[in-house]
């Protein structure tokens, strides 16, 4: 429900840079699947690592190994955010130039992107320290700070983008800057969270060992292939799109959003399948664990498979 809040948010924020005028939508589309490929990444691939090891260490009863991971996670969390953030800033220009980008478009497109790598870091870090919660069963939290997070950013979005009073009007740069309050916000509060005494699993000093780096990365990183490849095939689209002009690429942006919906849906289904496989798998219990996979895979299919009918059936909708 709060990933489906969360999508919602998403697509508002699509409807508020329609006023902007096509290159102004044009020039996030070409950025979007960059955002969403982090999003994805530092959500589902990462998180996904970082959420199944806790989970096994749990299962498995190393209370401490499942302590220490977290300060791993967040140490991970700083540098892919800065890998993002420098990546962008450095080459956000001839990468958006190669998947068609001119003029208006581009400068747009750079605009809003240097503004929202700008928070890289924070959401990277932000988004590990959830999956931390989440492996160690605590889904409620950060489904909290993420519902709170989407209404708070449905009100900034339309004041920086339009602004209103003494805040001026951003234009795209103001979409990027209610993203920012977004993970900066959130990081904060987890963090809080996470230092006290209610926490499953604390964010605390400790030792950085490589064992337990590749705890997270031998899940995460084989996860990453095919994040990476899902957002490759946007990316590929969107630069062939874009031969064929601004309107164009407007017009796949669009479209290529109603595809990431079905993201959250499928990152809600894993979230639960990974906690309960990876806890079955450190207790031992392999039967169960592969039962609640197929389990997990089944609902996937019909989820999605109903949602992708639909939107075929009424795209004009």
């Amino acid at each position: 429900m709060v990933l489906a809040l969360q999508t919602f948010v998403g697509v508002a924020e699509t409807y508020f840079v329609s006023f902007l005028g096509t290159d102004a939508l044009a020039g996030v589309a070409l950025v979007f699947p960059l955002f969403m490929l982090m999003t994805m990444m530092s959500n589902g691939a990462i998180g996904g690592g970082v959420s199944s090891a806790i989970a096994r260490a749990i299962g498995a009863g190393r209370r401490q190994d499942a302590e220490s991971l977290v300060l791993h996670a967040a140490v991970l969390g700083v540098a892919f955010g800065a890998l993002f953030t420098v990546g962008i800033w450095a080459g956000g220009r001839a990468f958006f130039g190669r998947m068609g980008g001119e003029g208006a478009t581009l400068a747009n497109a750079i605009l809003y992107a240097n503004v929202v790598f700008l928070a890289a870091i924070p959401g990277w870090v932000g988004n590990l320290l959830a999956a931390c919660l989440r492996g160690a069963g605590n889904v409620r939290f950060p489904a909290i700070v993420t519902a709170a997070g989407a209404f708070i950013t449905l009100a900034l979005s339309p004041l920086f983008i339009f602004g209103w009073g003494p805040v001026p009007a951003m234009g795209v740069a103001g979409a990027g800057m209610a993203l920012i309050c977004f993970n900066v916000g959130s990081l904060i509060v987890l963090v809080w969270y996470m230092r006290s005494a209610r926490s499953p699993v604390r964010l605390a000093p400790a030792r950085l060992e490589w064992r337990l780096f590749k705890e997270i990365l031998r899940v995460g990183l084989l996860s990453a292939v095919g994040t990476v490849t899902a957002n490759l095939t946007v990316v590929v689209t969107t630069a062939l799109t874009g031969a064929y002009g601004r309107d164009a690429i407007a017009g796949y942006g669009l479209a290529s959003r109603l595809d990431y919906i079905l993201i959250p849906l499928l990152f809600a289904l894993g979230t639960a399948s990974v906690t309960m496989v990876g806890t079955n798998i450190g207790a031992g219990q392999q039967a169960r664990a592969r039962r609640i996979a197929w389990v997990g895979a089944g609902l996937s299919t019909l989820a999605t498979g109903a949602i992708g009918l639909a939107v075929a059936a009424f795209p004009q909708a």
